[in-house]
Protein backbone atom coordinates (compact mmCIF):
# COMPACT_ATOMS: atom_id res chain seq x y z
CA UNK A 1 0.00 0.00 0.00
CA UNK A 2 1.54 3.47 -0.65
CA UNK A 3 0.34 6.46 1.45
CA UNK A 4 -2.22 8.69 0.87
CA UNK A 5 -0.13 11.83 -0.04
CA UNK A 6 2.63 10.76 -1.43
CA UNK A 7 4.39 7.62 -3.59
CA UNK A 8 6.40 6.06 -0.27
CA UNK A 9 5.40 2.83 1.76
CA UNK A 10 2.14 3.15 3.79
CA UNK A 11 1.01 1.20 7.07
CA UNK A 12 -2.81 0.57 8.25
CA UNK A 13 -3.03 4.37 8.85
CA UNK A 14 -2.55 4.88 4.77
CA UNK A 15 0.25 7.25 5.80
CA UNK A 16 3.98 6.93 4.99
CA UNK A 17 5.77 7.21 8.32
CA UNK A 18 6.55 11.23 8.22
CA UNK A 19 2.94 12.17 7.02
CA UNK A 20 2.07 9.71 10.00
CA UNK A 21 3.87 11.94 12.27
CA UNK A 22 2.69 15.16 10.82
CA UNK A 23 -1.17 13.67 11.13
CA UNK A 24 -0.99 13.08 14.38
CA UNK A 25 0.59 16.38 15.39
CA UNK A 26 -2.15 18.02 13.76
CA UNK A 27 -4.70 16.54 15.03
CA UNK A 28 -3.13 16.80 18.67
CA UNK A 29 -2.75 20.75 18.18
CA UNK A 30 -5.89 21.32 16.98
CA UNK A 31 -7.21 21.03 20.42
CA UNK A 32 -5.07 24.17 22.03
CA UNK A 33 -5.69 25.70 18.82
CA UNK A 34 -9.71 25.62 19.05
CA UNK A 35 -9.75 26.45 22.65
CA UNK A 36 -7.04 29.75 22.49
CA UNK A 37 -8.91 30.92 18.85
CA UNK A 38 -12.54 29.23 18.55
CA UNK A 39 -10.93 28.50 14.86
CA UNK A 40 -13.02 25.61 12.84
CA UNK A 41 -11.26 22.48 11.34
CA UNK A 42 -11.50 23.71 7.92
CA UNK A 43 -9.76 26.83 9.26
CA UNK A 44 -7.41 25.49 11.03
CA UNK A 45 -5.66 23.87 8.26
CA UNK A 46 -6.08 26.75 5.73
CA UNK A 47 -3.63 28.46 8.82
CA UNK A 48 -1.22 25.07 8.92
CA UNK A 49 -1.17 25.69 4.82
CA UNK A 50 -0.25 29.21 5.09
CA UNK A 51 1.77 29.27 8.01
CA UNK A 52 5.75 29.85 7.44
CA UNK A 53 6.89 28.39 10.26
CA UNK A 54 4.83 24.85 9.15
CA UNK A 55 6.86 21.40 8.04
CA UNK A 56 6.49 20.53 4.44
CA UNK A 57 5.01 17.20 5.54
CA UNK A 58 2.46 18.78 7.30
CA UNK A 59 1.25 21.24 4.71
CA UNK A 60 0.89 18.11 2.42
CA UNK A 61 -1.27 16.73 5.06
CA UNK A 62 -3.13 19.07 6.00
CA UNK A 63 -3.35 19.84 1.85
CA UNK A 64 -4.35 16.15 1.81
CA UNK A 65 -7.16 16.64 4.61
CA UNK A 66 -8.89 19.14 2.60
CA UNK A 67 -9.19 17.56 -0.56
CA UNK A 68 -10.70 14.81 1.15
CA UNK A 69 -13.12 16.36 3.20
CA UNK A 70 -14.13 18.18 0.00
CA UNK A 71 -14.77 14.99 -1.73
CA UNK A 72 -17.00 13.53 0.97
CA UNK A 73 -18.80 16.97 1.42
CA UNK A 74 -19.50 16.45 -2.54
CA UNK A 75 -20.91 13.01 -2.11
CA UNK A 76 -23.15 13.74 0.96
CA UNK A 77 -24.59 17.04 -0.89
Amino acid sequence: MTCKVCSREADETGYCDLHYKAHVNIVKAYAAWKKGLNISWDEYLKEIKRNCLTGEWAKQVASHLMKNEEIENDKTS
